[in-house]
Formats: C-alpha cells, sequence, structure tokens
C-alpha cells in the first residue's frame, strides 16, 4: 500500500480478495447453522456464550458487545434460544438484576459439532485465506518501505520561514 491514503491497484485486489475469502467462510458458516436446525445469528450467539474469554460472564450486554449488536436485540435472541431448549438464563448471585446465559446441554451438542465442523473448514481454507491476509499486509510493508526510502532522500526539515530569514517568530 503505497501510503494510509493512497492505495494502489494491488491494494483494491489485495483486500477484495481477503473480503472474498471471508464471506465464502460465513456463507459456508451460515449454510452449515441451517442444515443443524438453527439459524446463523444463534449459532454466533452459542459460540460467543461458550468462546468468552476467561473471566468474563456471559450477560446479555456482554453477548451484544460480542455480536455488535443492540442491547433489546441480543435480549430477543436469547429469548428464541431459550424457546429451542438451546440456552438457559440465570440470576447473577450477587446482584439479581444481572442475567447470566448458559448453554444447555441440546446447545453444547450442537454447538460442538457445529464448531468441529468449521474448524475442518478453516484447516481447508486457511491457506487461500492466509495468503490474502499476507498480502495486504505486504503491501503495507511494501508501503512504509518506501515511505522510509523517501524520508532518507528528502534532506532534513527547513526551518520555519521566520528562522530563515534571521527573524524571530511571532508569539
Amino acid at each position: 500500500m503505497a501510503s494510509s491514503t493512497e492505495l494502489e491497484v494491488n491494494d483494491y485486489r489485495a483486500l477484495s480478495a481477503f473480503r472474498y475469502c471471508i464471506r465464502k467462510f460465513l456463507r459456508f458458516s451460515e449454510e452449515a447453522a441451517r442444515k443443524a436446525g438453527i439459524e446463523p445469528q444463534h449459532h454466533q450467539l452459542m459460540l460467543a456464550v461458550k468462546g468468552l474469554p476467561e473471566g468474563t460472564l456471559a450477560t446479555v450486554g456482554e453477548i451484544a458487545e460480542r455480536l455488535q449488536i443492540q442491547h433489546h436485540s441480543s435480549v430477543e435472541l436469547i429469548n428464541r434460544l431459550a424457546e429451542q431448549g438451546l440456552v438457559q438464563r440465570k440470576r447473577a448471585g450477587g446482584d439479581r438484576r444481572q442475567v447470566l446465559i448458559f448453554l444447555t446441554v441440546r446447545g453444547e451438542r450442537i454447538l460442538r459439532a457445529l464448531s468441529i465442523h468449521h474448524r475442518e473448514e478453516l484447516q481447508a481454507s486457511a491457506p487461500e485465506l492466509i495468503a490474502a491476509l499476507r498480502s495486504i499486509l505486504g503491501g503495507k510493508r511494501r508501503a512504509q518501505a518506501r515511505a522510509s526510502a523517501s524520508r532518507a532522500r528528502t534532506p532534513a526539515r527547513r526551518a520555519a520561514p521566520a528562522a530563515r530569514y534571521g527573524r524571530r517568530a511571532a508569539r
């Protein structure tokens, strides 16, 4: 990439290839969820619950953040999953206002099968995805190298106009 504001045709191609790889994986994921009998967003929510960093509680707000949706949308998704028997809610011990989300045994089973299938797909598509990402990052490194070389060829910054003429700058 030429600079943070300049792009070359190869930069667009690299970004497009990366986006294409991501979209192919997302389409795979959507189809796999539907074949398992759930909606893609339900799969995403279950994965978010199971895959939270250690020490992070699966609250409605945290799930909304992980899915990048509004709080009320998270509540609706949780309601639908609870109706299907895939998640359950429990009130937090110390703060009764806080609701924690847990996967049910059935939810765990579906998520495990989907996750195994997703991992296999990622292993198969990894070379293409990595190559696309490297192309983007390689473009950035080339741009940084060009900028570095350009700075090395450019003489030191000139003095401020007032200093060039022996005058003091106005304050």
